[in-house]
This record gives structure tokens, sequence and C-alpha cells, in this order.
């Protein structure tokens, strides 16, 4: 079966996550039904991942959709202070995707900023530069995502076949939460994400696949409520669904994050091609020296070297590439830390809210 320490997926599995790709709140009975095996199965191989692969469903909002800003930062920290910052950074709400990367000393993480906050955030302009430890920070805004989000890694999400794909398409949003979403051209517009939303957010931040009834007591609203304003969210495309996994167990042995720098006019074609790529699991728009990232997902040194030299190499538009090896992500797509999602140090830093 699965495990974190080198194991890998069985077709099953594979499908399972796959499915949870498509639409994350789908039935267990629809996958099951999809997938030819029961709802007892489906539920049984759930638990067992979310245990041994640190699978999770989470529901994000899109910031492409609702105004928010992301930050991408870059610390350079002391190397006995490292993980402790990094660690921190990991407990904040306002944080997600933190990884240790190049021998130790550099973290990397995306910083959230609300769209009713049109400066840097706090952490940006008072936590980050009263850390002790911290020796270099650069900060780059994330302009346009190509690749990440609502869109996954097409690695972990090959295993069903069209027919497959077509089936859970055809149950996804609004009707796997059994209602159908208010029309826009009704009486009635779709509301924009608001501060009542909060609550909703936060639990699905926590686990996309909690209940309409747990959602309820999370809100302080009705399920049928519940269920009418995820299928609004969806409908709209303010709310997505991402999968967390363990890269590792889709053979992946080595990560790093690519930071080029291509020429403006070129910036378009460059993030778009990338996109495409099976190695690369994000890409993104930046401001700053290099104005495009990306995350690469590779088997081994050898073939993350293939793909610099041959794909990225064939694109001519790239004038410089800096390679950060990734060594440890201590916070995935979520803001929320939960039991399945805690910092490997938990020990105090100057950057802890």
């Amino acid at each position: 079966m699965t495990r974190r320490d080198g194991g890998s997926l069985d077709p099953l599995d594979r499908a399972l996550v796959h499915a949870l790709h498509l639409d994350g709140r789908a039935p267990f009975s629809t996958i099951a039904s999809v997938l030819g095996v029961s709802a007892q199965t489906v539920a049984r191989r759930y638990r067992r991942l979310r245990t041994e692969a640190g699978l999770r469903v989470v529901g994000l909002a899109d910031p492409q959709r609702t105004g928010g800003t992301q930050w991408l930062v870059r610390l350079t920290a002391a190397a006995r202070s490292a993980q402790d910052i990094a660690a921190a950074l990991v407990r904040r709400p306002d944080t997600s995707w933190v990884k240790l990367t190049s021998g130790g000393t550099e973290i990397t993480a995306v910083i959230h900023a609300p769209a009713e906050d049109s400066s840097a955030p706090a952490l940006l302009l008072r936590d980050i530069p009263r850390t002790t430890g911290i020796t270099a920070v650069s900060a780059h805004c994330l302009l346009h995502t190509y690749l990440g989000g609502p869109a996954n890694w097409r690695r972990s999400a090959e295993a069903l076949d069209e027919e497959q794909r077509a089936a859970l398409a055809h149950g996804e949003t609004a009707q796997s939460e059994g209602l159908r979403p208010l029309a826009p051209d009704g009486g009635e517009r779709l509301r924009p994400l608001g501060p009542d939303d909060g609550a909703l957010l936060a639990a699905l931040e926590r686990d996309g696949r909690a209940g309409q009834t747990e959602l309820a007591r999370a809100t302080g609203w009705s399920p049928s409520t519940v269920a009418r304003r995820l299928a609004e969210l969806r409908a709209a495309g303010t709310l997505f669904f991402d999968v967390e996994v363990d890269a590792g167990l889709f053979g992946v042995r080595t990560r790093a994050l690519l930071w080029l720098s291509v020429r403006p006019a070129d910036l378009e074609e460059v993030g778009s091609a990338l996109a495409g790529h099976d190695e690369l699991a994000f890409v993104a728009a930046t401001t700053g020296r290099t104005n495009l990232v990306a995350q690469a997902l590779c088997r081994d040194p050898a073939d993350l070297h293939r793909y610099l030299t041959r794909r990225l190499g064939s694109l001519r538009a790239i004038d410089a590439l800096e390679t950060s090896p990734v060594l440890s992500t201590l916070k995935a797509a979520s803001p929320a830390v939960t039991d399945l999602a805690r910092p490997r140090r938990p020990t105090a830093s100057g950057v802890s809210r």
C-alpha cells in the first residue's frame, strides 16, 4: 500500500487521487461508481491515504477572482535558525507553500494579502525585518498564474480515461452539493466573496470534504444555505478544491524551484509553454529581477538535468535561470494547519503571530 518513506501508489490509489482532483467534494458513492468498486472501498482507501500519504482536500479562494494578492518571499537565514523561522511561518494563517531550499539556509513561502489590504502584508513590512537570524529578503508579487491552483500537476491526475473523467465532470460543482446555483441572469445575482464567507472558507481550508452539517456548525448557517453558497462560489470559479499529497509516491525524488528571466515581450509565450510541461507543477509571472518562477518535480537529478538542458534550453527567450533545490515542504497549499499538516519543528521564532 502507500508509504511516506519511498513507497508508491497502486492503480486504485492513483485513480482516487485523480478523481479528487476533478471534484474534491464528489461523494464516495459517485467516485466508487466511476472506479467500479464499492463506496466502502473508496472510503477506506481515502482514510489510509490521509494517514499514510498526507492526502488532504482543501478548499481555497482563487486570488485571481477575489482580488487578493500573493507574495512569494525568499528568506536567507543563518543555518542555526532557518528551521525555527520556517516552522514559525508554517503556523501563520497568512502563509502557504513554506519550503526549505538551497542547502537548508533559504526559505521560500507564499504570503496572502486580502483584497481589502492594498499594501504589502504586515509580515513583509513589520515581522520579517524584526526577526533575528534572517540575513536577506526578496519579495516577488505573483502577477499571473499559468499553472497551479485550479490547474493540477498532470502526473498526479492521469489515471482516469476520458469516459471516467466525463462521468465525474457531470457530477461536479453544484450537482455534488445537491443544489443548483443561482443563475447569474436570474432574479438574484451571484454574491461576490464577502466577510460573511470567512468562516466557510476557514473550515474548507482545514478540510475541503467537510460535510454540510459540519460546515453549518462552523458558519451558523443552515445546511441548505451552506449547500447553496458552495454551489454559487464554485459555479463562479471563486472557490476551487486542491489536493495535497506526497509527490514522492508518484516517483518524484528531486524537486526544485526555477527562477527565470524572460524578455517581457516573450513572457506570455514562455509562461504558456511552461504550463504544458509535465515536469512542472507551478508556473507564475512575478515582479523582480527574475520575472517567471516554476516548480519542477522530477524523478531524480538526471531527470531534472535533462529537463533543464533540453526542454528549457530550447526556449531561446529565457535569458537566465537559477535553480533552487527543495529539501522539504513544511506547508502545502492550504494556509490552515491541522494534525495532517503541522510544522515539523514547532518552535518559537520572531515571525510567529
